[in-house]
């Protein structure tokens, strides 16, 4: 099934026109074994569910969700667990953040607390990131990037499929190309992932030229939800309901047109999880960090996190069944 067309919001028009020139040629794969995918030996089985499914929406205020009446994330908070308090570090800035949510480790521990593409200069992260320790252990990993600045997230030999922008006028890509990536892959046959990463800017691209809570933003928060219903859609082609487990988060939050500080609308983002081994209806208690997202991937799947990372699964929203055979 082809996924619904997701329209351009008001800002991509106006903020973000290179967005719309010719797509250029798309980066390749980090790994050469995503070229010989369909002749890899099956993926070992995971331990709570075989499939995780991480969303970043870049800049998403916790408070976004039912203000702006974001419905696809309001059904996945009704039907599975949430915080609306986690935390992310500081500088509350995509790549420092993001660095953290997919290594488990804060700032001082992966080093990057710049927020631009700097690969020239200091090359990929080096701590382990949540796919290299999937795909140590034989799991399929597979991330879509909308910045230029993930590139350094792009470990070598840790993603079997990778997709972002290149750089120079291709450095940003809306929420319509980074889905119609995702929906190619899915019906592939090579697109059966078992770590699946999908990064949607809008809401930050609103933020930063519009004003955090503004009426654009607002359209961007909807679009972003838009987004996410795709992405459900195509993974329950893909796999089938209820046979994966989604992670809904945000890298930080945002006030003004800015973010980065210790206040707690840069800091506090949500944290969703649905579907498989989750419970229904849970508040999650205080204290998730986005760390946390890279060690509860990993426990999924039956991988075990590093000794030294700060993140931890978050267990409290999963049932019994689920900790019971995680043990």
């Amino acid at each position: 099934m082809k996924a619904r067309q997701v329209m351009l919001s008001s800002f991509a028009l106006l903020a973000a026109p290179a967005l719309l020139a010719a797509e250029p040629a798309l980066r390749p794969a980090v790994s050469a074994s995503a070229a010989a995918d369909s002749l890899a030996p099956a993926a070992p089985r995971g331990r709570i569910t075989d499939h995780v499914v991480i969303i970043s929406i870049d800049g998403l205020r916790p408070d976004a969700i039912e203000k702006f009446d974001a419905k696809t994330l309001m059904r996945l908070m009704r039907e599975g667990s949430f915080t609306l308090s986690a935390q992310t570090i500081l500088p509350s800035k995509t790549l420092p953040s993001h660095t953290s949510m997919l290594t488990g480790v804060d700032a001082d521990e992966h080093g990057i607390t710049w927020n631009t593409d700097e690969t020239d200069e200091h090359g990929h992260v080096d701590v382990p990131t949540v796919f290299g320790l999937a795909k140590q252990r034989g799991f399929r990993t597979a991330a879509f990037f909308s910045k230029t600045k993930f590139h350094h997230l792009e470990t070598p030999n840790s993603l079997d499929h990778i997709r972002a922008p290149k750089g120079g006028l291709d450095d940003k890509w809306p929420a319509t190309r980074t889905l119609k990536l995702v929906e190619d892959y899915l019906e592939s046959p090579k697109g059966d992932p078992n770590l699946l990463f999908v990064h949607v800017g809008e809401p930050d691209y609103a933020g930063h030229t519009f004003g955090w809570m503004s009426r654009v933003y607002a359209s961007a928060v909807r679009e972003a939800d838009r987004a996410v219903a795709e992405i459900i859609d195509e993974a329950n082609d893909r796999w089938g309901a209820g046979e994966y487990t989604l992670i809904v988060t945000a890298d930080h939050g945002g006030n003004g047109r800015n973010h980065g500080s210790s206040d707690p609308r840069d800091t506090t983002i949500p944290w969703i999880v649905w579907g498989e081994g989750v419970q229904s209806g849970q508040a999650i208690p205080a204290g998730v960090r986005t760390m946390d997202t890279a060690a509860t991937a990993l426990w999924l799947l039956g991988v075990d996190a590093p000794g030294e990372w700060l993140g931890k699964p978050v267990a409290a929203a999963f049932g019994e069944a689920a900790t019971i055979a995680a043990k």
